[in-house]
């Protein structure tokens, strides 16, 4: 049986696998990116709980981080920028992922060209997707 906290950021990928652009979860960055764009979830950090004793509860805002990654190219900036507004919209559209979560919301991405050795720069950045959920064990 996966943990609560797999559970969520499986749930999370399914979320936003409904996009335009693949979604790949820990992989490392391929040769080549797909005209849409590329999605990589990384699994992030619960961070440091708050913790109730009666019953014990942990409250987790974990820091998932997701990496938009686009091919250079005309329109790479219209491109990019409907990439991020797709993935809010996916998010707004459940908030607590199915119950799973008690709140999604995502941080604004801060973008920049990462050069490539003989090649076009991409145009990338980084989102923290903060996922808000209670579980009574940190390992179950």
């Amino acid at each position: 049986m996966p943990s609560k906290r797999e559970t969520i950021l499986a749930a999370l990928l399914a979320r936003l696998q409904t996009l335009a652009a693949p979604v790949l979860r820990g992989d490392v960055l391929p040769e080549r990116i797909p005209s849409t764009g590329l999605l990589i979830l990384r699994d992030g950090k619960p961070g440091d709980p708050e913790v109730t004793l009666s019953p014990v509860t942990y409250f987790y805002e974990h820091r998932a981080e997701l990496e938009v990654v686009i091919q250079a190219g005309t329109g790479r900036d219209a491109l990019f920028d409907a990439l991020i507004a797709s993935i809010g919209t996916a998010l707004a559209l459940d908030r607590t992922l199915g119950g799973l979560c008690d709140w999604v919301e995502a941080e604004a991405p801060e973008p920049v060209d990462l050069p490539i050795d003989g090649a076009a720069t991409l145009k990338a950045a980084v989102i923290t997707v903060v996922l808000h959920y209670a579980t009574s064990d940190p390992l179950i």
